[in-house]
């Protein structure tokens, strides 16, 4: 089984579908988050946007399974 650290995708072709993710998630929380290099933000942004992201994939794997 092929093993990946935490920033490698193992399917190549999901990049675009978490990027854009990550923007809607960013957005939710307010935070303005541009293409590319995102270097300014903070640490309390940056972690909105992981939490936002962690909330809503709970949320789907909860509504699948009821």
């Amino acid at each position: 089984m092929a093993r990946s650290n935490s920033n490698k995708l193992l399917n190549p072709n999901a990049r675009e579908a978490m990027d854009r993710f990550k923007m809607e998630s960013a957005n939710e929380v307010g935070v303005n988050l541009s293409q590319g290099y995102n270097g300014d933000l903070t640490s309390r942004q940056a972690g909105s946007i992981g939490g936002q992201m962690v909330k809503k994939m709970i949320q789907a794997y909860e509504n699948g399974i009821k």
